[in-house]
């Protein structure tokens, strides 16, 4: 039986996203209180694929939007 391949990112959107898309999240890593490491198995080795996609998704634009709405009202 093989082992697992990981992808790791910190990064909240693209990991919505990996899920989204199919990817299974394996753990989370909260030992920096700061930031959360998400760990997918990919296995089937698309979780670069996927994160090009991302980029140029308007899941990631909306994301943007999101964010900048939020800096509007937590001045």
């Amino acid at each position: 039986m093989g082992q697992i391949k990981e992808f790791a990112t910190s990064d909240l959107a693209l990991a919505g996203y990996l899920k989204l898309r199919g990817l299974e999240l394996v753990k989370v890593d909260r030992s920096n209180p700061r930031k959360a490491v998400f760990y997918f198995d990919d296995s089937i080795d698309v979780a670069e694929q996927l994160m090009l996609e991302f980029a140029n998704s308007d899941f990631r634009k909306y994301d943007a939007e999101i964010r900048a709405l939020k800096k509007l009202i937590h001045r």
